[in-house]
């Protein structure tokens, strides 16, 4: 399996491919992905951010998202989210974002207890970190009453109600989205407030 540094070099150089575009279909059938989930999870600060970076890259690709959910990637990003001082929770964070964007990865984060840690991160994070959950956790909820129920009654409304009011402008837009959707589940306004703010969920 090589040593922690041999696996730290081998995702600094998958790193550097997956940049290119052509690349990644050939990383992702390769075979790569599987090792990656597993750096990011047992590597050591450097391995877990070269692994992160090249799994962000990666999972542009659906077929790439689907690899690493297969591969158990919820659980150290759910786990790297949760730990403050992990210097982790932006990059976890990011692929995250990019995994929710189809069922099986909201199904999965779900499965792994990540919806409290979002809310936590929406509470007590740092400005950006909470804005990015807070954009996660509306795609969570687009489709789904079981999602939106489950967000509610993590106690995610307060939280959400104070990044409303003191967060970026972008996260403004999110939290106010999310907390129409939480409060309307039933709502067709609430689907279209969902649809006015998920334009620009990636800029």
């Amino acid at each position: 399996m090589g040593t922690p540094t041999a696996k730290e070099n081998a995702a600094c150089a998958l790193l550097r491919l997956s940049q290119m575009e052509d690349n990644k279909i050939t990383i992702g059938r390769s075979g790569a992905v599987p090792p990656l989930v597993n750096l990011l999870e047992n590597g050591g600060f450097r391995g877990k951010k070269d692994a992160s970076t090249a799994l962000f890259t990666l999972c542009s690709l659906k077929e790439n998202k689907i690899r690493a959910i297969q591969s158990g990637i919820m659980r150290p990003l759910v786990e790297l989210m949760a730990d403050f001082g992990s210097g982790m929770v932006d990059k976890a964070a990011f692929v995250l974002n990019l995994l929710v964007s189809i069922p099986e990865g909201k199904t999965a984060v779900v499965e792994e207890g990540g919806i409290p840690v979002l809310v936590e991160i929406v509470e007590v994070g740092l400005q950006r970190q909470k804005e990015i959950a807070a954009v996660i956790l509306l795609q969570i909820c687009e489709d789904s009453m079981v999602y939106r129920t489950m967000v509610a009654r993590e106690g995610a409304i307060p939280p959400l109600i104070a990044l409303s009011q003191s967060g970026t402008t972008k996260a403004k837009q999110k939290a106010e989205a999310l907390i129409d959707i939480l409060r309307q589940p039933r709502s067709g306004n609430a689907n279209n407030a969902y649809s006015r703010t998920t334009s620009d969920v990636a800029g």
